[in-house]
Parts: structure tokens; sequence; C-alpha cells
């Protein structure tokens, strides 16, 4: 566990320091490293820590790195991997932006840093377009029309409706929580039905 604990903490360190464009780019290093290379978690998981890490107060990178800690660890070693993801994510761009700020002033007027700045927006695009189309590629994997329903449904009402994306979270949650009862409670919904057929049949049977 100390070696899972130092190579956690060591990643998400590596991660964090030299990936550009926010949470989700992140993302999309994480499964490369957890998924694909270390094999600490399958690609569904990494897909329901996303929606979670997304849906939950704070950095998206602070909170997949703090879920894929938890899933290594357990819960009795979550405090201690939770403090190493938190760590390894949040230094490298606290003393990057740290140093940025005092020559913000330079920065700002340089051409070649104006120039260089829109080459690495160009990449940060493409690196998210990938991270899209590889959790995209994950529900439809499932095979669950309703799973892409809520994709699509998503999609159209936030780029082309312009819905604010914490109702759309908010909408997705409570399907997937229905969802969730469905199929907990449709065993006992169907005796019920069929108790109430047999009923009504009995009666029939009785009046003739």
């Amino acid at each position: 566990k100390p070696h899972k604990l130092w190579v956690l903490f060591l990643t998400t360190l590596y991660i964090s320091a030299f990936t550009f464009g926010g949470g989700f780019v992140i993302v999309t290093f994480m499964k490369h490293k957890f998924v694909d290379e270390l094999h600490w978690i399958d690609e569904q998981e990494m897909l329901d820590f996303t929606a979670l890490a997304q849906s939950c107060p704070g950095a998206i990178a602070v909170n997949a790195a703090i879920l894929v800690g938890w899933n290594v660890y357990g819960f009795a070693g979550m405090i201690v991997a939770t403090i190493a993801a938190i760590i390894g994510t949040v230094i490298p761009p606290f003393l990057i932006i740290s140093i940025i700020s005092f020559c913000y002033n330079a920065f700002r007027s340089n051409y070649f840093v104006s120039q260089m700045l829109e080459g690495m927006q160009a990449g940060v695009a493409a690196v998210i377009l990938d991270a899209a189309c590889s959790l995209g590629e994950s529900v439809l994997k499932e095979k669950s029309s309703l799973s892409i329903f809520i994709m699509t449904a998503a999609f159209v009402c936030d780029f082309f409706l312009e819905v604010n994306v914490v109702y759309i979270i908010l909408v997705a949650a409570c399907i997937g929580i229905i969802q969730f009862i469905w199929y907990q409670y449709r065993p006992f919904f169907l005796r019920q039905t069929q108790k109430e057929t047999q009923k009504q049949k009995c009666l029939q049977e009785t009046k003739l």
C-alpha cells in the first residue's frame, strides 16, 4: 500500500504539472494512466468517477483524484490517499500560477507568448475532444438506450439550447435515481400487478 500511495502521489503530481486546459484534460490523462497503464480501475469506473467529480463542488481534477485514491485504498486508507491526491493535484498549478502572476505584465503584451497560448488552445481543444469521444464511446458500449438518450439530450441542451450545466446534471441524476429505484423494486411491482390481476380474475369467475 505505501508503494501504491507513492505511485498515486507521483502520478497526480506529474499529470497536474504537465497538463494544460482544465479538469477534463486531466481526466483524459488519468484514464490513460490508471485505466490503460496501471489497471487500477476499469473504463466504467472512470466514467462513473468523472460524472461524480463533475457533479460535486470543487475542481474536477481534485475530485477525480480523490475518487481514484479511495478506490485504490478503500475506506480505511481514504484519508491518506485523499491527502496525497490533493497535494499532488494542487501543488503544480499553485506554483506555476504564482510565478506567472509576478511576470503577468510582461507576458500579456508579449507577441510570442500570445501566439504560444493560441497554439495551446488548439491543442487543448483536441485533447478535450478526445476525452469526450472516449467517454461517449464508453456510454455506447453499455448499449443502454436510456444512457444514450441522456447523453444525446444533454449534448443538445448544452450545445444548441445553452441550458445551464447544473440543470442538466441535476436532471440526469434524477433520471438515474429513478432508473435505479425501478430496477431495484421492479420485481415487487410486478408481483403486486400479478396479484391484482389474479384477484380480478377470481372476482370475475365468482360472478360467473
